[in-house]
């Protein structure tokens, strides 16, 4: 499982990308977890990150699925019509 930081700004934009990329290419599943809980503080940078984050699973053959996302970010997702393109695991 990748994990997101806590702060994810325009600032930590591409530094985020990053690490997501190189835990991308160290994953042998099909499937990549990606566990959002620990955003207390994002823009909407996060969104760009987690959208261009899936099409790079993709482009990977590999399916993407994002648990813990807070309240607040799937709040902004759904103000610009994206929530629909992020793949968030259902609560257990």
């Amino acid at each position: 499982m990748l994990t997101l930081p806590q702060e994810l700004t325009c600032a930590q934009a591409n530094a985020c990308l990053t690490t997501l990329e190189q835990g991308l290419k160290a994953h042998a599943g099909p499937e990549v977890v990606v566990d959002a809980s620990p955003l207390s503080r994002f823009d909407s940078a996060a969104l760009a990150v987690l959208l261009e984050f899936r099409r790079r699973c993709v482009a990977s053959n590999k399916s993407l699925s994002l648990q813990g996302l807070p309240r607040r970010l799937a709040d902004l997702a759904a103000l610009y019509g994206i929530l629909e393109l992020l793949p968030i695991a259902p609560v257990k």
